[in-house]
């Protein structure tokens, strides 16, 4: 039976993996995370590495701060480039398939058509950069990969955005949200299925191969928000509003749908609307 390690194992991802091996027949899974695991620290990943011997390696871990990271862009790139250089270069030398996650945060937004895999990255702010720079470090460390980029990923684990708008609706707080950007929303449990597919799929990749994945549709922060708080039944008063009357330290992409035909037609797989999902996460809040 095929070895998983999966790092990050306490995020979003991660824990919706977790979930998904409590179920599974074809994979083992060892799961890491801080404290027992800091992937900046190279020596102590190899050892663990060594000692784990995986088949497939998922990387989950990132530095995620998108603002923090204008003015801790040391740690942003600890996490998001020299630790997956090493990683990758770990599975190369041990045979492992990494499959790196990644983000909609690599194209500078100024695009109105979906972002296909061809497309240059043009990232803008360090975060944003950090990551960029990891995948490309994936291409120069290892032979055998998949980069899936995905985008505002959310859930029941973890910090992410459904829950913030969900804790302060409750409240009664009043929320202005953004209409100017628009995306993807998606429930990281879907992601986890993908990702798992794509371990199942390893030996049809020759190299490293790009996939973009998020849920079908498009919706601005402002339209997620509005359908949380519908689809949960919370009532409070929500306002959409402009970027720009809501400066932060880190720039968005002001467009960033992701063009998933590839991953559709590699795997094989329908990708659900995003909605429905939001409306199957809510549910098992239940």
């Amino acid at each position: 039976m095929a070895k998983i390690w999966v790092t990050g194992a306490n995020g979003q991802l991660g824990s919706e993996l977790r979930e998904l091996a409590k179920n599974s027949k074809d994979f083992d899974f060892v799961f890491s995370d801080l404290p027992e695991l800091d992937l900046t620290k190279h020596d102590e990943v190899k050892k663990l590495f060594k000692a784990i011997k995986p088949d497939v390696v998922v990387n989950a871990a990132a530095y995620t701060a998108v603002d923090q990271a204008e003015s801790e862009s040391d740690k942003a790139y600890a996490v998001n480039t020299y630790a997956v250089a090493n990683l990758a270069a770990l599975c190369s030398a041990g045979k492992a398939f990494l499959i790196h996650i990644s983000t909609d945060f690599v194209f500078d937004g100024k695009r109105s058509a979906p972002y296909h895999e061809e497309v240059a990255a043009n990232p803008v702010g360090t975060y944003a950069a950090s990551k960029n720079k990891g995948e490309i470090e994936v291409l120069l460390n290892t032979k055998h990969a998949a980069i899936i980029r995905t985008s505002w990923l959310y859930g029941n684990y973890g910090n992410n955005f459904m829950k913030t708008i969900l804790e302060k609706g409750r409240k009664g707080e009043k929320l202005s949200v953004v209409y100017d950007q628009v995306g993807t929303p998606t429930w990281s449990a879907d992601l986890a299925k993908v990702v798992l597919e794509m371990a199942r799929n390893a030996k049809k990749i020759s190299g490293v191969e790009l996939f973009h994945y998020s849920d079908e549709g498009v919706a601005s922060w402002y339209d997620f928000a509005y359908e949380i708080l519908n689809l949960a039944g919370v009532k409070t008063t929500i306002v959409p509003v402009i970027s720009k009357d809501f400066p932060r330290p880190a720039p968005r992409p002001a467009f960033s749908v992701l063009n998933k035909g590839k991953i559709k037609k590699f795997l094989g797989i329908e990708i659900p609307y995003w909605k429905d999902s939001l409306k199957k996460c809510l549910e098992k809040q239940k």
